[in-house]
Parts: structure tokens; sequence; C-alpha cells
């Protein structure tokens, strides 16, 4: 961790906490002094809060040390990270102290908020080991990582930068290297805007307060938040903006001048206007809508990362995409082409957003269910990680239909169910759940165990990987699987009944034929989650791995159900399914008959073969 400053003490912090050790390098003794002294200041209020035990504290400053050595901290290392102060010339000069010192195979990334990682990496001598991570503030705590790819940075250091984000806990957006990435690029102008309300008479620095956390569901508003986090910080990312996009982005003149005075923004002394705040309302709308939908057709990042920088790096209680749909895209192209008219050429309104409200849609698509392959493995991932994958409509039809869409794949092997981000599911979404009414409720249960039976269903044997939680209706889908794999810290339960209602999805049924009716019944009426460990002593996960290397182990459980018959591990899946249901008799006639066709296979051929002839086989699924 080349800087101890805050955001470098922040990093080496939630590293260590992940289990690496940190090797924290600064200028002098003064710097690394105070740089330890913020670390152990942290970790004590951490303890005082009861967050953390002293033990814990102590293992975790036990993986960091300090010095001023460059060489020496950087040996070695698998990853280096500079976080010094935002001067393009000084990383420059830094990285280029580095070259000659990292290992050859090192990744080496800057934590910059606001600068060209193309630019920075030119002159470096491996620009495709060279990338951009921008951690957000506190980074021990925020849960935000921005990755950040440069014009020459090799896809296999990116997928390690998501790997290294996913062991650290926190949740990764990727993003193109273009002023102000993804996140910043729409926050800080609504910071800027928000001053230039004040500046035009629009409405009082209260009024635009109180409407930034109405807006956006945030506990701080725009002026709040500058005064905690540094109107400077604000000023400078705005003019870098500015370079990059033209007048449109101009700092506000009275932004400037309070960076000037040095003094925080006043808005406690002004009242709250409410004739006032729909005006706000609009111009605020308009601006991060319109950027958002400019960030997408530019390429620069997703509209799932652009709301999940906002809910997760930012703390708001929705996103940009999330919020044009509940707006409505016809509504929000209006407010966008709206605020675009105040800079005629200078803010253009992203084409894809016309279109759609053009044709009558209502809501912009959001993708909640990801498919990643690995050979003859479909890794299925449930993809709302800013909310710990909570179940909503939208995300079980997605599944259904990613299910539904894998069945016909004759090369496919087996599927691993899981989260995107080391959580399972929390449950079903309470804020979506909230507001059904009766009749709603009951089409969700009856949508959710569709879902579920499709899972349940599916020819290829599926695991599900529960890592994090596995709740309510997580639990459920996860029960649809033919097994559970859980991590060592995960937690797994149905507390239906602690919101008012009970499991619906087939939770209760399914974990009925697996544990007995007692344990089910303990589990369901008091509605507390068990740990991994028993779990597996109840009987309803089947192997309980350690945390850091779940996947991996996962993975390779997987890859050995793909290599054995595919059409023998297919008949027996049902064979054990459909005897579950049946009489002993009818049962064991189902079994014999299934294994006496898989000799008509060719399959069973080469199987028997290459045993005798001592080799691994070659099935082909005939």
């Amino acid at each position: 961790m080349l800087g101890g400053g805050n955001m470098g003490n922040g990093i080496a912090q939630a590293c260590a906490q992940a289990g690496f050790r940190v090797r924290v390098r600064d200028v002098d003794a003064r710097s690394i002094d105070r740089g330890r002294g913020l670390l152990e200041k942290t970790l004590a209020g951490a303890v005082q809060r009861q967050k953390m035990t002293p033990a814990r504290r102590e293992e975790i400053l036990g993986r960091i040390t300090f010095g001023t050595d460059l060489a020496e901290a950087v040996r070695d290392a698998a990853l280096v990270v500079e976080a010094v102060f935002e001067d393009a010339e000084a990383k420059r000069t830094l990285f280029s102290e580095v070259a000659p010192l990292v290992a050859p195979d090192a990744l080496v990334v800057t934590n910059t908020s606001s600068l060209s990682v193309t630019e920075l990496a030119r002159g470096f001598p491996a620009p495709g080991r060279f990338a951009g991570l921008h951690f957000f503030f506190p980074a021990a705590i925020n849960r935000l990582v921005e990755i950040v790819g440069g014009a020459e940075t090799d896809q296999t250091t990116l997928d390690e930068l998501e790997r290294f984000c996913y062991l650290l806990r926190k949740i990764p957006i990727e993003t193109a290297d273009r002023a102000g990435f993804c996140v910043n690029r729409f926050f800080v102008p609504y910071l800027n805007e928000s001053a230039r309300l004040a500046e035009e008479g629009v409405a009082s620095l209260a009024t635009i307060e109180e409407v930034g956390r109405e807006l956006f569901g945030a506990t701080l508003g725009p002026f709040e938040l500058m005064n905690v986090t540094g109107i400077p910080i604000a000023f400078h990312a705005q003019s870098s903006l500015h370079r990059a996009f033209g007048p449109a982005y101009a700092p506000s003149k009275r932004l400037e001048s309070q960076f000037a005075r040095g003094a925080p923004w006043p808005w406690k002394e002004s009242a709250v206007e409410p004739e006032k705040k729909e005006a706000v309302r609009r111009r605020l709308l308009g601006l991060t809508i319109g950027i958002a939908t400019r960030l997408v057709e530019e390429g620069v990042a997703s509209a799932e990362a652009t709301d999940r920088g906002a809910v997760v790096g930012l703390r708001r209680s929705v996103g940009p995409f999330a919020q044009l749909s509940e707006l409505g895209l016809a509504k929000g192209l209006e407010l966008v082409t709206e605020y675009a008219g105040r800079w005629p050429g200078q803010f253009p309104v992203a084409r894809e957003l016309g279109e759609r409200a053009g044709r009558g849609e209502a809501r912009w698509p959001l993708s909640y269910v990801r498919v990643e392959r690995d050979g003859p493995v479909a890794w299925v991932l449930l993809d709302r990680p800013e909310v710990l994958n909570a179940l909503n409509a939208a995300l079980l039809d997605q599944l259904d239909a990613t299910f539904r869409a894998l069945e016909g794949e004759a090369e496919l092997r087996a599927v691993v169910l899981a989260g995107s981000s080391p959580v399972f599911a929390a449950g079903a979404d309470i804020a979506e759940m909230e507001r059904k009414t009766l009749a709603e409720g009951v089409a969700f249960g009856f949508q959710g165990q569709r879902v579920a039976e499709r899972i349940e269903r599916f020819p290829t044997p599926v695991i599900a990987l529960v890592e994090g939680f596995a709740l309510g209706g997580g639990l459920e889908l996860a029960l649809a699987a033919d097994f559970i794999v859980a991590a060592d810290d995960a937690r797994l339960g149905l507390p239906e009944v602690t919101v008012g209602i009970h499991p619906g999805m087939g939770g209760a049924t399914r974990l009925t034929r697996l544990i007995g009716r007692a344990r089910t019944k303990l589990l369901v009426y008091t509605g507390g989650p068990v740990s991994a460990e028993e779990a597996h002593r109840m009987g309803f996960v089947v192997r309980v791995v350690p945390a850091a290397t779940a996947r991996d182990e996962v993975r390779a459980l997987a890859a050995t159900i793909a290599s054995r018959a595919p059409l023998g591990v297919r008949w027996v899946k049902q064979v054990i399914d459909r005897g579950l249901d049946a009489s002993l008799a009818s049962a064991l006639h189902l079994e014999a008959e299934s294994a006496g066709h898989t000799f008509g296979t060719e399959d069973r051929g080469e199987g028997m073969r290459a045993f005798l002839e001592r080799r691994p086989p070659k099935f082909a699924g005939k």
C-alpha cells in the first residue's frame, strides 16, 4: 500500500480484515506514525462501539506493517496499490520508481477518483498489468469499488481484480476509463447543480438540502455531504469534469466562492420553502437521469452498475435507472429534455432513452441474473448485491427464464446456483412485499414455487452454493437444488414469521422432507437462522467449506460431476426424485429399469473400455 493517509489506511484495513498481509509505505517517519496512529484509532473506535473484539483488532494490526523503504514494501507483492494524493505527476513519478522493483507478475493499481488510468499507465513497462481500483470512502466500510481498465489493461488483470474484490467482500463495478468513471460522473454534477440552484435563487440552501435527501433517500443532502467530505474535493472533481465534457459541467460560481472562502455551507441558517421543492426536484432528476443514460450509451458502465454505484457507493435508497422506471420513461425523457434545454448542444440526450420512450416502454430493463460459463458448467448468479440479492418479482422472472433457456443446452453437465457476491439471498424484497395486496401476495408465492420447481426438475444437477445468507425465499430456492454446499460463515433460515408471514415458495415442505417435521417446525416457528455447521448437522446442507475457498471447492465439485457419464447422472437424478414419492417396490423397479437402459448407451461402452484401458473416459452424452 503506497500511501498511509485516510484512503490508504482504509484500504489496508479492508485487506487485512480479509486475511491479506499488508505492507504500508509512506515517505517519512512522521507520515508513518500518523498513518499507524490513524489506523489504531479507527480500530479502537470499532472495539469501543462493539463492532469488533479486542482480539480481532490485534489480529488485523498483526497483518499490517509500516515502513519508508519502497523496495522492501513492494518486494514479492502480488498487488501494489497506490493511494497518494490526486496529482497526476506525483503518481507517475511514483510508478516510475515502482516499475523496476515489483515482481514480474505483480498487478499495479491506482486508487484514483478522477485521473485517467490510461495516462497514468504511460511509460509503465507492463501496462497490461496496470489498472484502476477506485475505493469509496470510508474504504474499510464502503463496499463499492470501481474497477477501471486503461487502454492497454489485460482482461486477465481485470478478472483478477474482480476476484480480489470478492475476497475483500466488496461489490465491484467495471467502468471505462472516462472522466469521473461511473459514479462521480453523475454524483459530482449533482453537488454542483445544487450550488447552481442556490446561485440562481431557485430555492434556499435548506430547501435544496431537504430535496436532495428526499429525492435519493440519502442520509445527507448535498450541502451537508460537502461539509463532511470536503468542498475542495467537490470543486476539483467538477473542474475535472468541466475540462472533459465542456460548459454544461462548469463549476458553479457559488461552489467556487464557497471553496475559496474555505467555509462550510450554512444551509441550516435558511428555511425550507415547500412551494419551491418541485422546481428543485425537476432540475436534479433531469440532470441525474440525463447523465446516467448517457453513461450507458457511451459504454462507460451498464445500467445495473450505475444503480449499484448509487446504492452501494453513495448509500442512496434508489439508483438512477430504478428511479427512472418509477417515474416512467416518458416522464424521464421530459425532465432530461427540459434540463438539456438549458445547455443547447452541450448536454446531449441519450438516443436510447428517446427510442424507448417513443415505443411506449414504461421501465428501463435491468438484469438481476447473469450466467458465467466454466466449460460444461454454468454458474447462474443472483445479481442484486446492493440489496443482498433480495428476491423481487423481476428477479424471479429472470431466474425462471434463465433455467428455461439452459434446459435446451445439450453440452451442459451441471449448474451452480449462487450469488454474484459472497451472499446467496437475504430473502424476499421487503420493500416490494410491503406494497402487495392479499391477491398479489398469493401470486408471488406461486411465482416463487414455479421457479423453485423449474430448478428442482432441471435435467442436470444443480448445486446451490450458499455464502453469507440464505434466508426466507433465498433458502427456499436453495432447497430446490439437488443439494446445498455452504461456506462456513453462512447463515441459513426461514424467518418469515418475524415479519408477519410464513414460507410460501415451498421451503417448509421441502425442508420437512429433508429433516423431518419437528426440526422444520423449530426453524420455522422461531424464525432464527442457524449456522452452516448446524444446518449440516440437521441434514439440509451436505457440505461445509471454508469461506475463502468456497467457490474454488464448488467449482472443483461441479467439474467432477461434469466429468461423469452425463446420461447416467441425468437418469439417476430422475430415479432419486421420482422414487421419493413412489412406493418402495415402484422405486426399485424404476431404478433397475433405468440402470438397464444405460447399457444401451455409447457412454457405457466408452466408460467400461476406459476403465479396462486405465485411461480417463471421454463421454459424449449418447
